[in-house]
């Protein structure tokens, strides 16, 4: 169910909404949740941010991008400092939209393993949705590894029944071959049609992702690899309310530590356990 300040959610007919978002919204009124917003514009700032992150996870479906390790990660040193924790840092004299953009137009030039690919594709989510001026001036020092992002981007984690498109689950390997760690779990984006993306497994769904998987575990393993309960996601509330500010990226906010870990393919419930 959907809330506009306290009051049921009835669906303005001026609304001009595409198939993806009059799928997200359905889910959400179908769902024995609510789902709760101060006004309809921050409603339709995450109906757009998300049908975004599906456009932009189904792009990275179709790149040149190869699955890969920290250890053999790769980027285009024009517009990326390859870090030798197998991260990229943004080059201090490139502007950040330019740089995410290149991921995708010169994807062949890439590498990375699939927790660093969500944010990826939430920062190329979040350009196509405020442009690049307002992303210039909120993401200055861009840094790709793993799951660490701008804290703008404010990622949530939590586990529930519900998940809406969008949203990332994790498919999780427990008896994985330590030979093969970045077939320790998959980070996927949930599309509009039900089935999965996930850096390196394509578009599929959550039991093909599980087969797959099942075909990496170590020997004379008989546990079953799973899709777990855990759903990632932005804060799209902090987001549209840092879009709707006019100001220098780097005034008066505090970043996270980065944590190098070197532990390929983990949820972002793992990787917050290693920043604790």
């Amino acid at each position: 169910m959907i809330q506009i300040s306290g009051v049921l959610f009835q669906q303005n007919e001026n609304w001009q909404l595409g198939s993806i978002e009059k799928t997200i919204i359905k889910q959400m009124q179908n769902a024995p949740v609510f789902y709760s917003y101060y006004s309809e514009h921050e409603l339709l700032f995450e109906l757009k941010v998300r049908k975004n992150i599906i456009q932009s996870a189904k792009e990275m479906n179709k790149s040149q991008a190869e699955f890969t390790t920290f250890v053999y990660a790769r980027c285009n040193p024009r517009y990326w400092q390859l870090t030798r924790a197998g991260g990229f840092l943004l080059r201090p004299d490139v502007r950040p939209a330019d740089a995410v953009l290149d991921i995708y137009r010169n994807s062949s030039l890439y590498a990375f393993e699939c927790a660093t690919a969500i944010p990826i594709i939430y920062y190329h989510a979040i350009l196509n949705s405020i442009g690049s001026n307002s992303f210039n001036s909120l993401f200055l020092n861009l840094y790709l590894y793993s799951w660490h992002t701008d804290t703008d981007v404010g990622i949530i984690t939590f586990y529930s029944n519900y998940f809406l498109p969008g949203d990332v689950l994790y498919v999780n390997n427990p008896d994985f071959d330590r030979k093969t760690p970045q077939f320790r779990g998959i980070n996927a984006v949930l599309l509009n049609d039900g089935r999965l993306f996930g850096h390196g497994f394509n578009i599929r769904t959550s039991q093909e992702m599980i087969q797959i998987l099942n075909k990496k575990r170590k020997p004379d393993s008989h546990q079953s690899a799973y899709i777990t309960k855990l759903v990632t996601r932005p804060s799209f509330k902090d987001l549209f309310r840092v879009a709707s500010w006019s100001r220098n990226g780097s005034a008066n906010k505090m970043q996270r530590p980065i944590v190098h870990h070197s532990k390929n393919s983990i949820s972002y419930a793992h990787y917050l356990y290693y920043s604790l």
